[in-house]
């Protein structure tokens, strides 16, 4: 039809584009399943909502038709949610063979579905990486950031971050708050250098003045103004929430197992003016870390949030997150790994008024895909969904799902493997990408429909 209808040859191709997901970078994609209106589970944890169901099959499809890799599906063990998406996404694949057609490779692609509910730490914590930082402290929707709240900028109502569009961006978007802070000021000054201004630059403070005073700076420094103002806004919540007292505590809880240093530190926080949000996270984290614990003072905790001004509501967070990820229900003891993969405090270096911060803790994703790449994942945790396959050859290409949301900390992780493993290509993918406050929403909606049904 179309090719009648082309009276004048001006069609010069048809492609098939395959769009259930957004291609956040060349390595991460998401589904963005709306969390305020939709429930990725069905009365249970363990259990899918159909339309959730469907949803995350047809955009997993997606990614994997757009990458031309029919892969080997392989699921963790203790997740239903994640073998019965696997089981969906080989029946389709089976279903539209003709459209799975692809060239086959030496070695087998990998599908890897995993669960957030074994890795429920990541998502909690304060980050320090600029991307990560961003989506924590203001929110990362489709690319785009909301600044029209901000208390520094007036003009602008929204920022985009596209490492496909932004070369200052795709160079740093990785790179700690306080080398950021050095990078930004490297540019600043090098314009600074070139004009009559008496302005010291010493700290973000001083850069987001200099702009202000020197507004062509905007239009020949192209995109590093807009980071300035991003810069500025991270710097000011960093000290208005007192986050480098409060990541100390988080990256403690964990990383170590120092219960009776942990809670002292933990009940001095709980009486301070820190957020109810920042309160309930670190409680979070003690749960988590400290649920066995024969010392464990969880019902006190609670006692003193709810004297702090915590309404019962927010409370029952705490409870539906052990229901969710406590010891019981993850796959591995998460402590034991991170002890593998701790390493010693690490100061940022930068500005004046960047102070160190602690950044021992690596996400669970990185020792399971330093298993998978050296072949050493085994089949008891992670089996295939076809039960009969044989893995052979370690995997070249390998695609991760994480059923319940990732965070942009973990694709820092596939960006370091890719980066420096020679023959390993990665993508990262899931239905949503979470920070603290959406990752706790999503616990909460489920908790409501419960409490409502």
């Amino acid at each position: 039809m179309l090719a009648a209808s082309d009276d004048h040859e001006v069609v010069q191709s048809l492609q098939e584009i395959f769009a259930d997901y957004l291609a956040v970078h060349s390595d991460l994609a998401a589904l963005y399943l709306p969390i305020s209106t939709h429930n990725l589970w069905n009365k249970r944890w363990d259990t899918w909502d159909s339309v959730a169901l469907q949803k995350s099959r047809d955009g997993l499809l997606s990614v994997l038709l757009s990458l031309k890799k029919k892969p080997i599906i392989r699921y963790e063990r203790n997740s239903n949610m994640a073998r019965v998406l696997g089981n969906e996404v080989k029946k389709m694949m089976e279903e539209e063979e003709q459209l799975f057609n692809f060239y086959r490779m030496d070695a087998a692609p990998i599908l890897l579905i995993l669960d957030r509910c074994n890795d429920p730490v990541t998502p909690l914590l304060t980050q320090w990486t600029y991307e990560a930082m961003v989506h924590e402290l203001v929110g990362i929707e489709h690319g785009r950031v909301d600044i029209s709240n901000m208390i520094y900028e007036k003009k602008l109502k929204e920022i985009v971050l596209s490492p496909e569009q932004d070369a200052f961006f795709k160079e740093n978007m990785y790179l700690n708050f306080g080398d950021l802070g050095t990078r930004i000021k490297e540019y600043v000054d090098h314009y600074h250098s070139k004009t009559k201004s008496n302005i010291e630059i010493q700290n973000v403070s001083d850069m987001k003045r200099f702009i202000e005073e020197y507004p062509e700076f905007r239009q020949l420094s192209g995109n590093v103004s807009k980071h300035v103002i991003l810069m500025s806004e991270l710097s000011a919540r960093v000290n208005k929430e007192s986050l480098l007292e409060i990541s100390e505590l988080e990256q403690s809880l964990a990383c170590n197992d120092s219960h009776s240093t942990d809670l002292k530190i933990l009940q001095k926080l709980i009486q301070s003016p820190i957020s109810n949000n920042n309160k309930i996270r670190l409680v979070l984290l003690y749960a988590l870390r400290y649920e066995k614990n024969k010392n464990n003072t969880l019902s006190s905790l609670l006692l003193s949030l709810a004297q702090s001004g915590v309404t019962p509501k927010e409370l029952s967070i705490i409870n539906t997150l052990l229901e969710y990820a406590g010891s019981s229900k993850r796959l591995d003891n998460l402590y034991e790994l991170e002890s593998i993969f701790s390493r010693a405090k690490s100061g940022f270096k930068g500005l004046n008024d960047v102070e160190n911060v602690y950044t021992q803790h690596r996400p669970r994703l990185q020792n399971i895909l330093t298993s998978l790449i050296k072949g050493r994942l085994r089949d008891q945790t992670h089996p295939c969904i076809e039960e009969s396959t044989i893995l052979r050859e370690k995997p070249q290409d390998i695609i991760v799902y994480m059923v319940g949301g990732t965070t942009y900390t973990e694709a820092r992780i596939v960006h370091e493997i890719n980066l420096y493993i020679p023959g390993v290509r990665i993508v990262l993918a899931s239905d949503h990408i979470h920070n603290s406050k959406s990752f706790l929403q999503q616990l909460k909606r489920f908790n409501t429909a419960e409490t409502n049904k």
